[in-house]
C-alpha cells in the first residue's frame, strides 16, 4: 500500500516576513531628550564660559572689549565646524544607521568638552592656549552637527501619525534642559566661591562633569534598535553611496529653504543668551548687573523656553507647521522693535520682560523645526539634508550673532541689535511664506518639492 503522505507531501508554511524591531515610545522620547540635554550643556557651558571667563584666562592682552570679541570670535569655530560634522555625521547616518552615528557624535562632543576643561591657560603656554581653546571648540562643533539631525530623527521617524510635531519636540526640549543645567553650574560655583578661587580652577567643574552626562546618554542610546524608515530603506536596498552628492544634487532647494526658516530662530536664541549675558554684567557699556544675578534672570527665562516648546509641537499638529511658524516669526519680527527699549531700561522689570518674552517665542520657534526640518528630505539623505539645513542656518544666523550683536549695540547702540533681529526674521518669514506644509506628509515618500 503506497504512502500517499510521503508521494505528496503538503506544503510547508511560508515563514511571515520578520519585521525590524521597534523601540518604545518611551524610550525613544528618552534617548531624544537626554542625548540633546547633554549634547546642549557641553555646548553652553561653553557659551557661558566664553563670557565669563575666556577673555581673561585665554585673551588678557588689550581692553576688556577687544578681550571679549576674540572670546565670542572662538565661540564661533563650532558653527563653521558644524556644517562639516553634518556631513560626516550625516554620511554615516544615512548609510550605516542613527543609532550608531548618534553614540559617535555624543563622544566626539564630549571629550572635547572635557579637554576644555584640563587646558593650560595663557599665563601657562602662551599663545599655544587660545590656539587649542579653539581647536577643542571646533570638537564640539563637530559633534553637535552631527547630534542634532540623529536625534530628530530618532524621535520623527518613530513618531505616531498625526504626533510628529509634538514628538519632534523632545530633543528640542535639551536646549532649554542643556541651558539651565550649564547655567545652573555656574551660578552654583559663583555663590560657593571667590572670583579668585573661580578663575582659578572653578570654571573647570562645569566642564569635567561632562564625563559623567556622556555615561548616562551613551548607556541610554546604546539599548535602541534603528529606526523603522531607515530598516526599511536597509531591507529595500535604498541605500545611496554618497549621500552629501545625492543631497545637493536633487534636494538642494530643501536645504535651502530649510536654512532660511531656522535663520530667525538661531539670531533670536543667541541674542538671548550669549549677548544678553555679556551686555548684562558689562559695567562699562552694559547694564552692569552682578554675574550670579543676570545668570538667575536667564534661568526664569529659559523655563519659559522650556514650557513653550512643547506647546510649538501640539500646535504645529493641530494648525499645520507653516501656519505655527508664519504667526511666531511676524511676533519675532514686532519684540525687535520692543528690544531696545526693553533691555535697554536697565530696571529689573524691563530686563526681565525682556527675557520671558524673547525666550518663549524662541520655545515656540524653535520647537516644530525637528518635525519640519526632516520633512522636507526623503529617507536616504534625510540625516545629511535636515542637519546641513539645521547646520548652514547655525553657521549663518548664530555664529557671529554675539559678536555683530556687540559691536552694534556699542558703536549705534540697542536699537540696531533689535534692527539685525527684525532683518532675519523677515528673511525667514519670506521662506516659510513660499514654502509648502509638511505636516500631513508621509516620510516614507516625500518628494524633493518644498515649494508650494
Amino acid at each position: 500500500m503506497t504512502d500517499v503522505s510521503k508521494e505528496n507531501p503538503s506544503p510547508r508554511p511560508q515563514a511571515e516576513p520578520t519585521q525590524p524591531p521597534t523601540n518604545p515610545k518611551r524610550k525613544v522620547l528618552t534617548a531624544s531628550l537626554v542625548g540633546t540635554s547633554i549634547e546642549f550643556y557641553d555646548f553652553y557651558v561653553y557659551a557661558t564660559a566664553a563670557v565669563l571667563v575666556f577673555p581673561y584666562l585665554f585673551f588678557p592682552e588689550g581692553d576688556m572689549m577687544a578681550a571679549r570679541l576674540q572670546s565670542l570670535a572662538t565661540f564661533a569655530i563650532a558653527f563653521v565646524a558644524r556644517p562639516i560634522g553634518s556631513w560626516v555625521f550625516g554620511h554615516f547616518g544615512d548609510r550605516v544607521g542613527r543609532k550608531t552615528t548618534l553614540v559617535a557624535s555624543l563622544l566626539t562632543m564630549g571629550i572635547a568638552t572635557v579637554a576644555i576643561g584640563v587646558l593650560p591657560t595663557y599665563a601657562q603656554i602662551g599663545v599655544a592656549a587660545p590656539l587649542l581653546l579653539a581647536l577643542c571648540r571646533f570638537g564640539q562643533g563637530l559633534g553637535l552637527g552631527g547630534e542634532w539631525g540623529g536625534a530628530a530623527l530618532l524621535a520623527t521617524e518613530n513618531a505616531p501619525a498625526g504626533k510628529r510635531g509634538f514628538y519632534g519636540t523632545f530633543p528640542q526640549l535639551g536646549a532649554p534642559i542643556g541651558f539651565f543645567l550649564a547655567n545652573g553650574v555656574f551660578l552654583i560655583l559663583s555663590q560657593t566661591m571667590s572670583d579668585e578661587a573661580f578663575l582659578a580652577y572653578g570654571w573647570r567643574i562645569p566642564f569635567l562633569i561632562s564625563i559623567v552626562l556622556i555615561v548616562i546618554g551613551l548607556w541610554v542610546r546604546l539599548t535602541l534598535h534603528e529606526t523603522p524608515a531607515f530598516a526599511k530603506i536597509v531591507a529595500s536596498g535604498e541605500r545611496v553611496k554618497t549621500p552629501i552628492v545625492e543631497l545637493f544634487r536633487n534636494n538642494w532647494p530643501a536645504v535651502v529653504i530649510g536654512t532660511l526658516i531656522m535663520l530667525a530662530t538661531y539670531v533670536l536664541f543667541y541674542l538671548m543668551t550669549v549677548f544678553s549675558l555679556g551686555f548684562g554684567t558689562d559695567p562699562v557699556t552694559g547694564l552692569g548687573y552682578e554675574r550670579s544675578q543676570f545668570l538667575v534672570f536667564l534661568l526664569i527665562g529659559v523655563v519659559f523656553f522650556g514650557i513653550f516648546t512643547p506647546i510649538s509641537g501640539l500646535l504645529a499638529d493641530r494648525f499645520g507647521r507653516k501656519p505655527t511658524l508664519v504667526t511666531v516669526t511676524i511676533a519675532i519680527i514686532v519684540f525687535g522693535f520692543a528690544m531696545g527699549p526693553l533691555l535697554g531700561s536697565g530696571s529689573t522689570l524691563g530686563v526681565m520682560a525682556f527675557l520671558i518674552i524673547g525666550l518663549s517665542l524662541m520655545g515656540l520657534t524653535f520647537g516644530p523645526m525637528a518635525a519640519v526640518l526632516p520633512e522636507l528630505f526623503p529617507t536616504r539623505v534625510r540625516y545629511t539634508g535636515a542637519s546641513a539645513a539645521y547646520n548652514l542656518a547655525s553657521l549663518l544666523g548664530a555664529s557671529f550673532a554675539p559678536y555683530i550683536a556687540t559691536w552694534l549695540a556699542g558703536t549705534f547702540g540697542l536699537a540696531w541689535v533689535g534692527g539685525y533681529l527684525i532683518l532675519v526674521g523677515c528673511i525667514t518669514l519670506g521662506a516659510l511664506l513660499v514654502s509648502r506644509e509638511t505636516s500631513d506628509a508621509d516620510l516614507d515618500e516625500i518628494s524633493a518639492k518644498v515649494t508650494r
